[in-house]
């Protein structure tokens, strides 16, 4: 089952909060090599030059909770962990961040900035991981009461420039086989497709050098910035 498939059964569930937040919530979001954790900080450095009170976090991580699962989750040498088991540890990450870091951030009015969210979980631990998404986009919807990003940038990068970037040791979802990486890669281009995810999301092509990828990002903001401040 795709992506697009799977992504399509919400099985009803409204995401969006009751009363939403103020402020703006954007995530970048693609498979490993694509550049999201230093784009994500030039960006951030960016928009507080530009005098606006942002929040910079990471999925999973970004509070002590999240930090300890996180540590368990990628390294490499860790103990023995289950799918439904990664799911979840994923689930509480998540929660926690919500919780202590995002809606409060949102709530005052800043621009939170995450490094990876619920689509990952979909694709990684869903789609490529065998779990059924439609069980994902559940305990997601839990896990984040409800609260998608305003605007998803999914960085979309092929096999080889992917591979070249990854000059430091994988961690442990890293160093699944190339068929796995290869599933996820085509299962975020698949929630690209129209209908297929429940919030706004665009491609920005990652294969380009570094500089003109976050150009690409840079612009992709602005707009959203400007379209939030007309709402």
């Amino acid at each position: 089952m795709s992506a697009m498939t799977a992504a399509r059964r919400f099985d009803g569930l409204q995401w969006r909060l009751t009363r939403p937040p103020q402020g703006l919530f954007l995530c970048l979001d693609g498979a490993d090599g694509a550049g999201k954790t230093t784009i994500a900080a030039k960006l951030c450095d960016d928009l507080k030059a530009l005098g606006n009170n942002v929040q910079a976090v990471r999925d999973p991580g970004g509070t002590g909770l999240g930090d300890r699962l996180r540590s368990l989750l990628l390294d490499r040498h860790s103990i023995e962990i289950g799918p439904r088991a990664e799911m979840l540890m994923f689930m509480a990450s998540r929660a926690q961040l919500m919780a202590e870091k995002v809606i409060p951030a949102l709530e005052r009015g800043a621009i939170v900035v995450t490094d990876r969210f619920l689509l990952s979980t979909v694709v990684y631990q869903g789609v490529a991981g065998g779990i059924d998404p439609a069980e994902i986009w559940r305990v997601g919807h839990a896990a984040t009461a409800g609260l998608m990003p305003n605007l998803t940038l999914l960085l979309d990068v092929s096999r080889d420039v992917a591979g070249s970037r990854m000059d430091r040791q994988r961690d442990r979802i890293e160093s699944r086989p190339e068929s796995y990486q290869e599933a996820v890669r085509k299962n975020f281009r698949d929630a690209l497709e129209p209908g297929a995810f429940p919030a706004p999301i665009r491609r920005v092509d990652a294969d380009p050098d570094p500089q003109t990828v976050y150009e690409s990002v840079r612009r992709e903001v602005l707009h959203a910035l400007e379209d939030h401040s007309r709402a």
